[in-house]
């Protein structure tokens, strides 16, 4: 099945899982993945380039060269536990836009800031964001016992 919306069991486990993997690609398909954090407000994603020590300005970095280059993207968050029938993963395609000013921008950064107590000594006020629009949601959960 093809969606582009989260059911209720997803956006549980979104609001649960503090890391996911976001996958870009430059121009010619050269694939880049990082761990980031994010925050969800039900129907998209909101990925901070924050403040963490990096070598470059935003719009340097890969990831959002990449995005600048090619905005298909994907993001996953899974749980891993060595009994496996607690196995889950959520994998999102879609696109990616940079966000660096208005309405969905202050959204994104007050849901950041919600989940992320680290951001009260790391303010994202002037830091671009990483909007996720999902075109395709899938996911998986281990049969429970």
């Amino acid at each position: 099945m093809n969606r582009a919306y989260f059911t209720d069991a997803e956006l549980d486990f979104l609001d649960r899982v503090r890391v996911g993997r976001l996958a870009t690609a430059d121009m010619t398909a050269q694939p880049h993945v990082i761990p980031v954090v994010f925050a969800t407000d039900g129907r998209k994603l909101y990925v901070p380039v924050d403040e963490k020590p990096k070598r470059v300005r935003p719009r340097e970095l890969k990831r959002v060269r990449n995005l600048l280059e090619n905005p298909k993207v994907a993001f996953i968050v899974d749980h891993y536990d060595e009994d496996w029938t607690q196995l889950e993963w959520l994998l999102v395609r879609g696109t990616g836009a940079l966000v660096e000013n208005g309405e969905t921008h202050a959204t994104g950064i007050r849901l950041l800031e919600e989940k992320y107590a680290q951001y009260e000594e790391m303010p994202l006020k002037n830091r671009p964001l990483i909007l996720i629009t999902p075109s395709h949601v899938m996911s998986w959960k281990a049969l429970q016992r």
